[in-house]
């Protein structure tokens, strides 16, 4: 091999890899790839791809420059207790056009399911009664979105021109037209109590872990014009307790939710959101990782470190984001 270790391992743990070996195969045939566990140069790997991975995979690689996360999310690689110590490269998440569209038009899309009480309507279809519903305009709803990183900013900028009251809460404060900005665990209840439906984009770090709880949800707004305050969650399935989730619709602290990340994935068939006319389900697609508009990011970031130009989005160890 020459000096710089050059090749690709890809370890996607449930996902099939061959659609991602394709994907580098076709845009860079120079370069060798592997697809775990089938790895006959471990000296030669410099950069790992990865989506919950073996814990062996991450082992015996001595020449290993950068691990690529293939999903918008990390922690399946900085927080993964079955992992043995991460090797001492930098962990680079993907922040990728073609995935905050995808997350942008989920969320716009279960904000408007539940603003035009959509599950109501299909319950009366289901029942074949005819009622019209009173129905508040945008500008009387009041959006929180919880994360207000890239995917939570777009889908702010998404909802604002819809007319809808849009606020945003994060670690730090962000600055966005249109957007009421709340910062830091000080701000946190003023946020929730102006917020009808709460959109939650959070990464999972140990600050995070569990934060949509029943405490959370007695913490929303009481006051507005929708039957109740309504919880979309796309962030990860760690960020909820579901058992809360299920506890707090049954009870009216929640009149609606919409969830497509679950704390054990795929969600058992016995859980009882399953069967509750006020929850959508839909099962971790709401941005979709695409192969290919991935991989031509992650190899763009190589060829610019194999230039001598640094990784962009290298994610803070300590923060978990």
């Amino acid at each position: 091999m020459a000096d710089r270790a050059g090749a690709i391992l890809i370890a996607s743990g449930p996902w099939d890899p061959i659609p991602w070996f394709d994907a580098v195969r076709a845009m860079d045939q120079a370069r060798d790839v592997f697809v775990w566990p089938n790895l006959p140069e471990p000296d030669a790997v410099g950069y790992l791809m990865a989506w919950y991975p073996p814990a062996a995979a991450l082992q015996g690689l001595p020449r290993l420059e950068a691990i690529f996360s293939l999903g918008a999310g990390v922690e399946h690689i900085v927080f993964n207790d079955d992992l043995p110590e991460l090797p001492d490269v930098p962990t680079v998440r993907v922040v990728s056009s073609d995935l905050t569209r995808r997350m942008t038009e989920w969320v716009v899309l279960q904000v408007l399911l539940h603003h035009r009480q959509q599950p109501n309507y299909l319950r009366q279809q289901r029942d074949r009664r005819w009622k019209e519903r009173r129905q508040p305009a945008a500008a009387d709803v009041r959006v929180g979105i919880m994360g207000m990183g890239v995917l939570g900013a777009a889908a702010a900028h998404a909802l604002v021109p819809l007319g809808f009251q849009v606020a945003g809460w994060s670690r730090r404060r962000k600055t966005h037209l249109g957007v009421e900005s709340f910062a830091g665990p000080a701000e946190r209840e003023a946020f929730l109590a102006r917020t009808d439906i709460l959109v939650c984009l959070l990464p999972l770090t140990r600050e995070t872990r569990g934060i949509l709880s029943m405490p959370l949800f007695e913490s929303l707004a009481r006051d507005g014009r929708l039957p109740g305050p309504v919880l979309i969650n796309a962030g990860r399935g760690g960020l909820q307790i579901e058992a809360d989730i299920v506890d707090a619709l049954q009870r009216s602290v929640l009149a609606g939710a919409s969830l497509d990340v679950f704390e054990r994935e795929p969600l058992d068939s016995r859980s009882p959101l399953w069967a509750l006319d006020n929850v959508v389900v839909t099962p971790h697609c709401a941005a979709w990782s695409n192969p290919e508009a991935l991989t031509r990011l992650i190899l763009d970031q190589i060829l610019a470190h194999e230039a001598g130009r640094p990784f962009d989005n290298v994610i803070d160890a300590d923060a978990g984001y």
